[in-house]
């Protein structure tokens, strides 16, 4: 099956957090807080794709409350954190929201996503991905972690079933 094939069965989202939401670089100051940057372009694609009816999950093996509120904001309510084993904790949202694998997109950057990535509809690594996740992904955005490589899966989704809008009445956040 095709990569367009795969795109339009496309009935949720699947991010992982540091290396695809953000850039994966993490600032630790003085004080011992850790701030990681995210891109506004793909908050955008998030909230819309929300609008839309699509399913946004993230899980991430780190714990950020910053990232947690953000992503809350954004309309994401299902976002897991300290999640070692994501595989198995994706099979849970699945069976609760009656999804399969085969309808998810999910998006990973390095080895603790490698199960997810093989079990997904589509598998989708940044440019600056593992190599071992890029090996596995039926589709490698040209952006890197953090830098809209969620916004172009979003946005290409989306085209494939005519639900871009460029008029929009989602509020920047």
């Amino acid at each position: 099956m095709g990569v367009l094939e795969r795109l339009q069965q496309v009935k949720a989202f699947v991010f992982d957090v540091d290396g695809v939401l953000t850039d994966g670089a993490l600032y630790v100051f003085n004080s011992g807080e850790q701030v990681r940057r995210m891109s506004i372009k793909d908050g955008f694609a998030l909230q819309l794709a929300i609008k839309k009816g699509y399913r946004v999950i993230v899980v991430s093996g780190s714990f950020s409350e910053a990232v947690t509120s953000r992503l809350n904001k954004l309309g994401i309510s299902d976002v897991f954190m300290k999640i070692t084993n994501k595989k198995q904790k994706l099979q849970e949202v699945l069976d609760q929201y009656g999804l399969a694998w085969a309808d998810i997109l999910f998006m990973g950057d390095d080895i603790p996503d490698y199960t997810v990535m093989k079990a997904a509809g589509v598998a989708c690594a940044p440019a600056d991905a593992a190599p071992e996740i890029r090996q596995l992904a039926h589709y490698i955005s040209p952006m890197g972690g953090g830098n809209g490589c969620v916004r172009e899966m979003i946005e290409k989704v989306l085209k494939l079933h005519g639900q871009w809008e460029l008029e929009t009445d989602i509020p920047s956040k």
